[in-house]
């Protein structure tokens, strides 16, 4: 596959992308060593005065890291097929067939498709007219396991000779696990419908996380840096100090992934998430890994931990990794109401985070770590881990 945009320092080795401007996936067009520098910068800035920020931990190699990939297609102005992602600015297509952050095989199976999507005649959506077929294509691979699934967002389920298309992007790509339509009406690009049609094996791909593994379906919630995830839980698992005989609240579960790596270590744990499909796929995982301590609840953080705290239930620690917006209050007053020994937060959006560690430390709770993690290097996201411990 050769690279059109990339191009590398022949002194340093670093890469560097020519749609840097034209695209907005990446935001920092500069050396790994001064994004790191930056983003250190930012997180001794906003949270020091909580505890010494800890050096952030980033990639050994901060490319390619992209385990999901989404891709949409349309024509050019002589009506040529092109493929590539959405400006972050104007929601524009910019054509690109390389990117430095997307996973290399995720890639190989874009351009497959687009191949494939001339010979079979599928036609991309314009979401001005509301004609054409495919909405927009999402890969996901695990380097783990070697699965590839893709999985086709499309306007309706009327998939003209799908049999033969799938038997075709199997050939071209030997790893396909799976391939899914999704049949969606929504207006928001990039969006997932609620309906999956399996055309081609399971539906679904596995991958292995510290050991444990785990389903990703097409609209499952999972990290996008598999190299880096290993590195955060693995250091929410240390944080956490967790005991045999420990109850966890696994908060914002999600499809679980933090909560059954720490099963082993802990009595008992209550995962709780809002999102139906979330569940689904956690109990999924939790067969998957033989747990039999782990409890999947479909509630709302907030409401279900105010519960238990009603019912005066123990609760030793607490790990959270909410959305970027952070917790709400009602979270936070229920966590204060069952006082658990130590809580470890997981933040995808330092602002957020400052915010909410501000209110935590003026109820009963100090802050003894921070950890930044590098999980999205050529962006300006920083990932945090940090530790509060009841006074």
């Amino acid at each position: 596959m050769k690279n059109k945009h990339i191009v590398t320092d022949p002194k340093t080795g670093e890469k560097r992308c020519t749609c840097f401007k034209r695209c907005g996936g990446c935001q920092l067009d500069m050396t790994y060593s001064q994004q790191l520098e930056r983003k250190q910068q930012k997180a001794e800035r906003m949270l020091s005065r909580f505890c010494k920020v800890n050096p952030i931990i980033g990639m050994e190699t901060p490319y390619n890291y992209r385990n999901k990939v989404q891709t949409v297609f349309g024509y050019d102005s002589r009506r040529q097929l092109i493929s590539g992602v959405y400006q972050s600015n104007s929601g524009r297509l910019t054509a690109t067939e390389d990117c430095m952050l997307e996973d290399r095989t995720c890639t190989k199976a874009v351009l497959a498709f687009k191949r494939l999507m001339k010979s079979f005649r599928l036609t991309p959506y314009d979401p001005v007219s509301g004609k054409g077929f495919v909405r927009h294509l999402l890969t996901r691979y695990s380097a783990s396991t070697g699965q590839l699934m893709v999985c086709v967002c499309a306007s309706g389920s009327a998939f003209p000779s799908a049999k033969a298309f799938a038997s075709e992007l199997k050939k071209a790509c030997p790893v396909l696990t799976s391939f899914v339509l999704n049949v969606s009406d929504k207006t928001l690009p990039l969006s997932l419908g609620e309906r999956d049609i399996v055309l081609y094996g399971s539906g679904h791909i596995e991958d292995v996380i510290l050991g444990k593994r785990f389903i990703i379906s097409p609209r499952s919630f999972y990290q996008v840096n598999s190299v880096q995830t290993e590195k955060l839980y693995s250091l929410a698992a240390e944080l956490a100090d967790l005991r045999i005989s420990d109850v966890l609240i696994d908060a914002y579960c999600g499809t679980g992934t933090i909560g059954i790596i720490c099963a082993d270590k802990v009595s008992r744990v209550l995962g709780t998430e809002l999102n139906p499909a979330a569940c689904r796929d956690a109990r999924e995982n939790l067969r998957l890994n033989g747990i039999t301590n782990y409890t999947t609840v479909n509630e709302d953080a907030g409401k279900f931990m105010r519960s238990l705290a009603a019912e005066k239930t123990h609760i030793d620690t607490v790990i959270t990794d909410p959305p970027r917006a952070g917790c709400d209050r009602r979270f936070f007053d229920s966590l204060i109401a069952l006082s658990p020994r130590r809580t470890v937060y997981i933040s995808c959006k330092i602002e957020s985070l400052e915010r909410d560690l501000k209110y935590l430390t003026k109820s009963g709770y100090k802050v003894t770590a921070i950890q930044p993690v590098d999980m999205f290097p050529h962006t300006v996201g920083i990932e945090t881990v940090s530790l509060l411990e009841k006074i």
